[in-house]
Parts: structure tokens; C-alpha cells; sequence
């Protein structure tokens, strides 16, 4: 199993596309592509990100593969249209 942490800011002016296309779209197809969300922490007040989301991966293979499939950069870069400062962290 491989560990994965994302982070982002949502764009002030994103907000109702933004929630809208991450329960309608991306949680759905990242799930679809056998990357498992945990848990979603989203930051009121303070520093660093404002959303952050750990997830979960069967195996470092399989995750490299979803990682370079196009559909995968197609749905990160629908994501960033929403959000700035995407970051993605993978952890052993």
C-alpha cells in the first residue's frame, strides 16, 4: 500500500464550481482509479493549504501508472482551473 498526500488553495472566486466539481467529478474518478481518499481536512483559519487529503494506493506500480495516464493530467488540470498551489506528495 503507497501513501499520498494532496494539498491546494481554492480560488476565491471557484468556490461553488470548485466543491461542485470535486464531488461530482474528481472524487469519483480518482476513486475509479484505485487512488482511495481517507479522509479531506479543510483549513478555516491560518497557515498552509487550505485543503489537504490524504489517500491511499494498492501498490507504487499501479499508482505510477494512473500517475502518467492522460486521463489523470486531463482531470489535475480541470483541478487547477479551480485551485492554485496543487501539490501532490507521495510517501513510503
Amino acid at each position: 500500500m503507497v501513501r499520498l498526500v494532496f494539498s491546494w488553495n481554492i480560488k476565491s472566486d471557484a468556490e461553488p464550481s470548485y466543491f461542485e466539481f470535486v464531488v461530482q467529478e474528481f472524487a469519483p474518478k480518482i476513486i475509479k482509479m484505485g487512488i482511495r481518499p481517507t479522509e479531506v481536512w479543510y483549513t478555516v483559519y491560518g497557515e498552509g493549504p487550505q485543503i489537504i487529503m490524504p489517500a491511499i494506493a494498492a501498490d507504487r506500480e499501479s499508482l505510477q501508472q494512473v500517475l502518467s495516464s492522460e486521463e489523470w493530467l486531463e482531470l489535475i488540470d480541470r483541478l487547477n482551473t479551480f485551485v492554485t498551489d496543487y501539490q501532490l506528495r507521495i510517501l513510503d
